[in-house]
C-alpha cells in the first residue's frame, strides 16, 4: 500500500508526514509517496528566461529541496518512500499522482483557517478532499502548542540534519 503525502515545505506539511509515519509505526504496511507541486512558470519567467529546460530544472530543484526534511523524517523512521516533483494546479496534480502511484490514501496538512476563511481564500486540503479518487486524511493544527503535541504523539525521531522552522 502507498500513501501520498503532499509536502510544501511548511511545518504543517511535515506534521502530515509525521502523522503518516505514525500510522506505519502503529502497524499499517505502507510506503510513502512524498510529493511537491510547483506552480507552472509564469508568462514573465517564460519571456525573460526563454529557456524552458532552465525553468523546469529550477522548479524541480526547488521542489526537491522542499522535500528534503520529509525524506529525512522517513529515513529516521525507517519507512520506504519515493519522491515526486511536478508542476501544475495542486489539486489535479495530486489526484493524478495518487492514481499513477496506486496510492490507497492521501494525508495532507491543513492550516485550520475555518470554513469562512477557507471558502474565501481557498484550501488545497478542502478541494483535495472533494476531488481525490482515494480517501483523504486532513491533519489540522491550529497553533504551535498543538503542533508540539502532535510531534510528541507521533513519538518519531527528528533527523539530525532537519532544521527547525522559525515561528511564524
Amino acid at each position: 500500500m502507498k500513501i501520498l503525502v503532499p509536502v510544501d515545505g511548511s511545518p504543517l506539511s511535515l506534521e502530515a508526514v509525521r502523522y503518516a509515519l505514525a500510522l506505519v509505526k502503529e502497524g499499517l504496511r505502507a510506503d510513502l509517496v512524498l510529493a511537491n507541486v510547483q506552480a507552472p512558470a509564469s508568462l514573465y519567467e517564460i519571456v525573460v528566461v526563454r529557456d524552458a529546460e532552465l525553468i523546469h530544472g529550477a522548479s524541480a530543484g526547488a521542489g526537491a529541496h522542499l522535500l528534503e526534511p520529509a525524506q529525512a523524517l522517513c529515513r529516521a523512521a525507517g519507512v520506504a518512500f519515493e519522491c515526486e516533483v511536478v508542476s501544475g494546479d495542486p489539486v489535479p496534480a495530486l489526484c493524478d499522482l495518487a492514481e499513477e502511484h496506486g496510492c490507497a490514501a492521501i494525508v495532507v496538512g491543513a492550516h485550520g483557517k475555518g470554513a469562512l476563511a477557507s471558502a474565501l481564500l481557498g484550501s488545497v486540503s478542502h478541494a483535495l478532499s472533494h476531488a481525490s479518487p482515494v480517501p483523504v486524511t486532513i491533519v489540522r493544527l491550529l497553533d504551535d502548542d498543538r503542533a508540539e503535541a502532535g510531534r510528541e504523539r507521533a513519538d518519531l525521531p527528528v533527523a539530525d540534519d532537519q532544521e527547525q522552522a522559525p515561528p511564524s
